[in-house]
């Protein structure tokens, strides 16, 4: 009688939530292997169970362990569990695809969208690879890395356009601490993903700018009625955008301080430019990247989209603070709905 085998995945790379992907796959009972791009991170990985460059306080599982050949990975591997910038996911990819199995289903952890080509991950991942959509899944919620190594409750959802490829990869992260839901719409879960990095940073630059409460929960609402606006007209699921890859994930990444987005508003609300901002905020704050690509598929389907078009001005200092506090507040009026 053979065996039984677990199940195995490769998470690339070791950065913070890459790695707290890592560490719920492996508290799931799934066999993980990281790939660090760093020596000195895979060898601490190896030896100590801790990853010094993010987590240095967590003890990771002793099943996880860590490389930095892509290859050995890869060997094997069930899933392939992408948490990279999204603006490097096509060069990166491109070394790495030899090394995917046949089988091996493709776990997008990215939210953005790649400059020039306007594309979202899986998309990105279709064109570089080939692979089917049926192996492409999308993992997207309110997920704050942090909270989660520390083990605090968490929920997310598991997007993919075959429901037993999502079905897999939900049993694969189950834990008692992340609980992962499933759906069909993957437009939804990427676009809700996003964008709500855009709005995070309209929100910490209000808050920046010592703007109450009020003007951030405005930020907030009306930031889920344009990022629904552009998942609809892109073909998603409205019913998206109320669930965990859309609110839940926008009310975290813009209420808490763990949120990088939100941090570098906070920064640029203060007054910082923004390389100071980025100087300050130190890891990739995706919605800087992908403010301007999103405000381009905003146009390319003629939706308004007026957060993230003063977001994007204000980054490439075409208005001043005061200046973009303005335009939003003297648009003409209209019904909400």
């Amino acid at each position: 009688m053979t065996p039984h085998r677990s199940t195995r995945a490769a998470v690339f790379s070791a950065g913070s939530w890459g790695t707290a992907v890592a560490k719920i796959l492996a508290d799931a009972g799934t066999s993980v292997i990281v790939h660090a791009r760093r020596g000195e991170i895979a060898d601490a990985i190896n030896m100590t169970h801790r990853n010094p460059g993010y987590f240095p306080d967590i003890e990771l599982p002793v099943s996880l362990t860590a490389t930095t050949d892509p290859a050995a990975a890869l060997d094997g591997a069930d899933f392939l569990v992408l948490s990279i910038p999204a603006q490097s996911l096509r060069g990166n990819l491109a070394a790495w695809t030899p090394h995917i199995g046949p089988d091996t289903v493709i776990v997008s952890l990215m939210k953005g969208i790649e400059q020039g080509s306007h594309l979202r991950a899986s998309q990105i991942i279709t064109e570089v690879t080939g692979v089917d959509a049926d192996r492409i899944a999308v993992l997207s919620g309110p997920n704050l890395a942090r909270e989660i190594m520390d083990g605090q409750p968490a929920a997310a959802t598991v997007a993919c356009a075959d429901e037993a490829t999502a079905h897999r990869f939900q049993k694969a992260c189950h834990t008692s601490y992340f609980r992962p839901y499933t759906s069909a719409d993957v437009t939804g879960c990427e676009l809700g993903g996003a964008v709500k990095n855009v709005i995070a940073l309209a929100v910490g630059i209000a808050s920046g700018m010592g703007l109450g409460h009020n003007a951030q929960a405005m930020l907030i609402t009306r930031g889920l009625a344009e990022t629904t606006r552009l998942g609809v007209a892109m073909g998603a699921d409205p019913l998206t955008f109320s669930g965990l890859a859309g609110l839940g994930d926008l009310v975290a990444t813009c209420s808490s301080p763990l949120s990088r987005n939100r941090t570098f508003g906070t920064h640029l609300g203060t007054g910082m430019s923004v390389q100071e901002a980025t100087a300050a905020t130190r890891q990739t704050t995706e919605g800087v990247k992908s403010a301007e690509a999103i405000l381009a598929l905003a146009r390319a389907h003629d939706v308004e989209m007026p957060i993230t078009e003063v977001i994007s001005a204000l980054l490439h200092e075409k208005v001043t603070l005061n200046e973009a506090a303005a335009a939003l507040m003297q648009r003409p009026t209209k019904p909400e709905r």
